[in-house]
């Protein structure tokens, strides 16, 4: 070091980013240490956005908490339903119809493109992409309008049911669906050229934020972010649930852990995604979509857990059951919390602008953190 700079004394300094900043994707508040442009720690700051979801579900009945479940991650709400329920149904030991299961896995694979999408074009809006926000927000426009035409409305859909969904889905829907499953190759192919080749967009996520394996696992990471670190876990795969054993899927995998892999890894999932989607339109059955339940459910007095593999990682909700019409106790393990814990140690090193990439490559949203 040149002797002139031995004699600089600098001081770090506190600075608060949020919560109501524009990269902090909602209320998220970070307490950062800096030194200079550097990141020397990394306090995180959460509830500004707690509802007490998990105490509301003790006064309502079972079926009356679904809606509360679209306002968890409410980028996904049909897996969140899914998870829900599913927990419900495990529990008293319901059978769901065949075609509500496909349904079901139709729903839950759309929503898991759609969830990526607003990935995709948030992250690049945060590093100055305009072109790249319009070009996904584009394409999941025609996923809202088909969860429009199932449920009635476009973001909170309450349409699983427990022992099925709502309502089947009318005619218009599939012709709708088969042009959208025809079209979105050609869209992930934009995406390819548009953001992921794009040299700025490499110099600005290759090697930044990485999370290598052994701290993903220590922090409890999942999802896109702990496949981005090089395991190929995807409950889907591992432990499937519902009938996702009968379809032919790939777990895209990452090789550095870094922002950029994080980005192409969730491109990838949203392919594999699109297989599932086609198998499921192929070969469900025709059939009723709700199984015949009594019109109060009191499930038998006990508890159970249930995870399903949500768009931001592992989703779980742990039930308690008193044998009365409503939870007793309800936990929910939200991946946007858990996949948060580990910011702070990716974050360190590098800059403020790094650290605006970083956070949104492990696509938290808030709703489901604070819950």
């Amino acid at each position: 070091m040149p002797q002139a700079d031995q004699r600089l004394h600098t001081e770090e300094i506190t600075l608060n980013m949020g919560p109501q900043h524009p990269s902090t994707h909602g209320v998220y508040r970070g307490i950062l240490t800096l030194d200079g442009e550097r990141v020397v720690k990394l306090e995180n700051v959460v509830g500004y956005l707690h509802r007490g979801l998990e105490k509301i579900a003790e006064s309502r009945t079972y079926p009356q908490f679904i809606p509360y479940t679209d306002r968890l991650d409410y980028l996904s709400a049909m897996l969140n339903n899914l998870g829900y329920v599913q927990t419900v149904e495990k529990l008293m030991g319901i059978e769901v119809p065949e075609r509500a299961e496909y349904l079901r896995v139709i729903m839950a694979e759309l929503q898991r493109i759609a969830s990526h999408l607003v990935f995709v074009a948030s992250f690049a809006l945060d590093l100055s992409a305009w072109t790249g926000w319009m070009y996904a927000f584009r394409d999941r426009e025609r996923i809202v309008d088909l969860f429009e035409m199932a449920s009635g409305s476009r973001l909170t859909t309450s349409y699983l049911r427990i022992g099925g969904i709502a309502e089947d889905v009318p005619e218009e829907f599939w012709p709708a669906l088969k042009a959208l499953l025809g079209d979105l190759p050609r869209c992930f192919e934009e995406y390819d050229g548009l953001i992921t080749g794009n040299e700025i967009f490499q110099a600005r996520t290759k090697g930044v934020g990485v999370l290598d394996l052994p701290t993903a696992l220590t922090y409890g990471v999942t999802g896109p972010n702990l496949r981005a670190s090089g395991l190929a876990f995807d409950l889907r795969k591992a432990r499937p649930y519902g009938i996702y054993s009968r379809f032919d899927f790939e777990i895209p995998t990452g090789k550095n852990g870094d922002c950029f892999d994080r980005f192409v890894v969730r491109l990838e999932e949203m392919r594999q995604s699109l297989r599932i989607v086609e198998q499921a339109a192929r070969d469900i059955p025709p059939g009723p979509v709700r199984a015949k339940l009594p019109k109060v459910l009191r499930p038998p007095k006990g508890e159970v857990y249930h995870q399903i593999e949500g768009s931001k990682g592992i989703l779980g909700y742990y039930l308690v059951s008193d044998g009365s019409a409503r939870p007793y106790r309800l936990h929910i393990r939200g991946p946007s919390f858990v996949n948060l814990g580990a910011l702070p140690i990716m974050a360190a090193g590098g800059t403020i602008q790094d650290l605006v990439a970083t956070l949104a490559s492990i696509d938290i949203v808030l709703g489901e953190v604070d819950r």
